[in-house]
């Protein structure tokens, strides 16, 4: 959309930022004229970022969080806890979490929660992946860390009925996290209690 005033680049570039979440018109309209007066080198760089992360990362093909490498770092890393599953929603959970100091296991990233509303099943999660995991090597305990919302809750519930019968322990981590917080805001003292003070499921 043109805006008046403006020369039609500075409005798409207004328009395409406006697009990213929790980036309204306004923050939209600053940014794009930071980028403007900003040197050539730094809006040069700025793309080239942008162009090889949508090139270059892709999801781990055994824990499916997003990497660079094929399997991801902690994957690869052979000083991990590998009897230790932590399950999260998102990439940035995981992150979050590696943030607490507090897991030295591997992960799982299913790609969202269970939603009946918005027509988001099980099938459409990394749950199969993740029995394939499970099937495959000696874990011991899987922790569930998907965020204490409904939808959260309810593939918490969902994963530890499939996951028990399997004979491996199913905890999910503490509610020191406040019921409709995400993962990705919680500082590390709080997240780092949540997993110390896991529970049995």
């Amino acid at each position: 959309m043109k805006r008046r005033g403006l020369p039609e680049p500075i409005s798409r570039l207004i328009e395409v930022l406006s697009r990213l979440p929790g980036i309204g018109e306004k923050n939209a309209t600053r940014l794009a004229f930071h980028i403007l007066r900003a040197p050539t080198e730094f809006a040069e760089s700025l793309s080239k970022a942008i162009t090889d992360t949508k090139r270059k990362v892709t999801l781990c093909p055994i824990c499916y969080s997003f990497t660079s490498e094929n399997p991801c770092e902690i994957c690869s890393d052979e000083t991990r806890e590998k009897t230790s599953i932590c399950v999260v929603e998102e990439p940035i959970d995981l992150i979050a979490i590696e943030r607490s100091g507090e897991f030295s296991g591997k992960y799982h990233v299913l790609h969202g929660v269970i939603s009946p509303i918005e027509g988001i099943g099980p099938e459409d999660l990394k749950i199969k992946e993740l029995l394939q995991r499970l099937s495959g090597v000696n874990v011991r305990e899987v922790i569930i860390a998907t965020n204490p919302s409904v939808e959260g809750e309810a593939t918490a519930l969902y994963l530890a009925k499939i996951i028990k019968p399997l004979g491996i322990e199913v905890s999910r981590i503490a509610h020191g996290i406040p019921v409709g917080g995400d993962i990705e805001y919680i500082d590390e003292i709080t997240l780092g209690k949540a997993l110390r003070d896991r529970k049995r499921m």
